[in-house]
């Protein structure tokens, strides 16, 4: 009975810790204004050498872009060599073609606050992408839902560490696929105000992503400005299909920006060695950044990258590995040059739980995301198991991160205040700086408090039931749906979006596959 009371006296005592710690959090807060500068890792040399071979590769191999003949028709007119499907470009070509692309831009919000900027010195932060998977200390792994969807819409509407909504944060595979998109988008609009980001699996699918951002924002301001993403990937190697360049040109087309990302696993989709891996990934995403400009000059574009590797054993992916974490500082470099805003890295872990793995991975891949000089990062919180799974736990504790990061990215201030002159003149030689007045000014903003890590004596974390950083995570991440408010949306405009998605879905019949 007494340890049971001290438990729950710790624990709310730990919830009152978790409190303070958000009470400073800049909730909503529009990414974060670097004050850390990229790393510069390779010489002049070094990057032209890269380059020439991606000019090589383009100009002597060439890229495939299959099943959109619209496509080829753009690269026609453009002056490439098109040989059936195989499209092969002179060197300089695409550079120049991608000189109309905008050096940075604005993703609006519904909430005008929480318009991010994507360019120049910012950093967005945005949860992971893609799992078919959810899983939980609970109930373990299984298919995600649309309630697991609408459950990880909320966390990121609840953490003041991410900056957007995200995408397909899982798979809701209890809807028909060719209509889940609509109820994902549904989510993203109702049950969050940061930006977000639409379905590209098909040319449709795309355009009713961006037909239900005209009816939220208004179709005369979507012209005009970008308010979706779409996350489009090359088919490494050196294969554009037509699924995807067919959505690229629909988010170009209404003037949205696409996210062009190759996935290149060391070894399987590209060379092992990092230099030829980032080469190839130069080469790709130029390509079907520069087929954005073709369908809309000055069409908003991220260049995009996803470099891993694999375990040459047994054929599984890596991903957290130091190798692509360092190709990823490369990449920085090669985008900066390119004058585009750049998405590169995240928190990768190949981890199948959320262990000591899966943050060293994960730590390891965001802070080569933040080295690298990365603007909007994809996959910052809740991406283990390689990606297949999106974890509850993980996805509080990668948060926990990001808001570390949100300091570290501060960078260090110098002033009257920071040198702390006048605490050095009151404490003096042998003394201690606990009491003394600039400590007390400043203790509750001098350090930021983890969320999820723990800081008691050994005696008192005992008593309190010993728990680890992934239990922590659990409580917190049900605490916060159990006390989330959406924000408040026009009725007008839900009524409008809803009978949007009733008549789409009406429109077919359901589709598993």
């Amino acid at each position: 009975m007494e340890a049971s009371a001290r438990r729950k006296g710790q624990g709310g005592r730990q919830a009152r810790q978790a409190r303070r710690a958000e009470a400073g959090a800049p909730a909503g807060r529009p990414g974060i204004r670097r004050a850390v500068p990229p790393i510069e890792l390779l010489d002049e040399e070094s990057l032209l050498r890269i380059e020439r071979a991606a000019d090589r590769i383009l100009a002597e191999v060439g890229i495939e872009f299959r099943d959109d003949p619209a496509a080829l028709a753009l690269w026609r007119r453009a002056g490439a060599r098109v040989e059936g499907a195989l499209v092969r470009f002179e060197p300089g070509m695409l550079r120049e073609i991608l000189s109309s692309a905008p050096r940075e831009f604005v993703q609006h919000a519904r909430n005008p606050a929480n318009s991010v900027r994507i360019g120049a010195d910012q950093v967005v932060f945005a949860p992971a992408y893609g799992s078919p998977f959810v899983m939980d200390l609970d109930r373990g792994r299984r298919y995600g839902t649309l309630e697991d969807f609408q459950n990880f819409v909320k966390l990121a509407q609840s953490s003041p560490w991410l900056h957007h909504s995200g995408g397909t944060i899982c798979e809701p595979t209890d809807i028909p696929v060719n209509k889940r998109h609509l109820d994902m988008v549904l989510a993203h609009i109702r049950l969050s105000d940061r930006p977000f980001m639409g379905s590209v699996t098909a040319e449709d699918r795309a355009e009713d992503s961006i037909e239900m951002a005209r009816i939220l924002f208004g179709a005369d301001f979507v012209d005009a400005n970008c308010v979706i993403l779409g996350n489009v990937n090359v088919n490494s190697p050196l294969v554009w299909d037509g699924t995807m360049t067919r959505a690229l040109r629909a988010y170009a087309r209404a003037n949205q920006a696409a996210v062009v990302v190759p996935f290149i696993l060391g070894g399987a989709m590209g060379p092992v060695t990092t230099a030829g891996a980032v080469a190839q990934a130069l080469a790709e995403t130029m390509a079907g950044c520069a087929l954005t400009q073709l369908e809309r000059p000055g069409a908003p574009v991220i260049f995009g990258n996803f470099l891993s590797s694999m375990s040459l054993r047994s054929g599984s992916p890596t991903f957290g590995t130091p190798e692509p974490a360092v190709g990823s500082l490369a990449v920085g470099q090669l985008a900066r040059r390119l004058g585009l805003p750049l998405r590169c890295a995240g928190n990768f872990t190949t981890s199948k739980l959320p262990d000591a793995q899966a943050m060293a991975e994960g730590t390891m891949s965001m802070l080569s995301a933040i080295h690298c000089g990365a603007n909007f990062v994809l996959h910052a919180a809740g991406f283990l198991d390689g990606l297949l799974s999106m974890s509850y736990e993980k996805f509080v504790l990668d948060c926990d991160l990001c808001g570390a990061l949100h300091t570290y990215l501060q960078g260090v201030r110098v002033d009257e205040a920071t040198l702390a002159l006048d605490a050095f003149a009151e404490v003096g030689p042998g003394g201690h700086f606990f009491g003394c007045a600039h400590t007390l000014a400043h203790y509750e903003t001098a350090f930021r408090p983890s969320e999820t890590g723990d800081d008691d004596p050994y005696e008192t974390w005992l008593e309190a039931g010993a728990e680890d950083a992934a239990t922590r995570a659990n409580r917190i991440w049900k605490r916060r749906l159990a006390e989330f408010e959406p924000p408040p949306l026009d009725p007008a405009i839900d009524e409008a979006l809803a009978d949007f998605v009733a008549r789409r879905k009406a429109q077919g019949p359901d589709m598993w596959h």
